[in-house]
């Protein structure tokens, strides 16, 4: 999980699995695409490949780069915990404001 989220903190790299979500690219196109010299692309793939995040197929004179979903799967699942958490920490608040509305009504306050 650490090496997913050390991956996804340089920009360049979040930004090439952005643009792999639509499918496999090659080292030249993807550096096109982000305006990126080759050897940079290389470099960043590199570290994408070592998290585990992508593939590397070869076809003829290209390595193809592809994501891998598993450590995109295990990220989400281990978000959606927290995600879940603090859902329950907004709906009891939700639940102490409105009691706290309530309380404030019975006192005769009227509005103007």
């Amino acid at each position: 999980m650490i090496e997913t989220f050390a991956a996804l903190s340089d920009p360049h790299r979040f930004r090439i699995v952005e643009l792999l979500r639509s499918g496999p690219r090659a080292v030249n196109d993807i550096g096109e695409r982000l305006r990126l010299h080759q050897p940079q692309v290389s470099k960043h793939l590199r570290v994408l490949k070592e998290a585990g995040l992508v593939d590397v197929q070869p076809r003829a004179q290209q390595r193809l780069y592809e994501l891998r979903a598993q450590p995109l799967r295990e990220l989400h699942e281990w978000l959606e915990r927290y995600h879940q958490l603090w859902d329950a920490r907004f709906e009891a608040m939700d639940e102490l404001l409105e009691e706290l509305q309530q309380e404030e009504k019975p006192h005769g306050r009227s509005k103007k």
